[in-house]
């Protein structure tokens, strides 16, 4: 039976509300793996770029609303179907719910622009996170990929990496700052996680 499994390939499902690029730079990052597979890119909208992106790259593309997210568990049904080794939150703005998060412990992680416990919450995503740590005058921002709970960016954190902040940039440059982080390390944070 052990052999078995070590011939079976992790399964990844990717979870985006946006454009979409950590989803694809994820499913490249993987693609010609033997040992992990991207199952799907599930988005809360019909129209967002993740959607599309996984299309062309030849990966299932799902979108859903809120009363199969929240309600009439869907969403969860079909999760239970593919069961994946890690649900990958890249991007994703709707709050989990808890019977996914049940179903699935320790196997939800989420990626954030910046360095939590700091600028983290409802409300704070994408450039929004940027501006506020650029009119607090810090130093230096980041990514922290951390587990996904019942909360906005409270569950465990898993890995951080820093960017320097100079006096010089605005919210637009350390956005560029930040994507770079994450394009280089979340891939590879996914992967030592489904390696353990």
């Amino acid at each position: 039976m052990s052999d078995k499994r070590n011939t079976t390939p992790k399964k990844i499902v990717i979870f985006a509300s946006g454009s979409g690029t950590n989803a694809e730079n994820i499913i490249k990052y993987f693609q010609e793996s033997t040992s992990t597979k991207v199952l799907a890119v599930f988005s809360n909208k019909k129209y967002a770029g993740a959607l599309k992106r996984a299309h062309d790259l030849q990966v299932k593309a799902l979108h859903f609303d809120r009363e199969s997210f929240y309600q009439n568990n869907d969403v969860l049904h079909i999760l239970k179907d593919m069961n994946p080794d890690l649900i990958v939150l890249a991007g994703f703005l709707w709050l989990f719910p808890s019977k996914i998060i049940a179903e699935f412990p320790d196997r939800i992680i989420n990626i954030h622009p910046a360095l939590l416990p700091k600028y983290g919450g409802k409300g704070m995503y994408g450039s929004k996170v940027h501006e506020a740590v650029i009119e607090n005058r810090e130093m230096e921002s980041g990514i922290s990929i951390h587990y996904v709970n019942e909360h906005y960016d409270e569950g465990n954190i898993i890995f951080q990496a820093t960017t320097p902040i100079t006096e010089e940039d605005t919210p637009d440059s350390l956005a560029t700052k930040i994507h770079a982080l994450e394009y280089r390390h979340f891939p590879e944070v996914i992967q030592q996680l489904l390696q353990k």
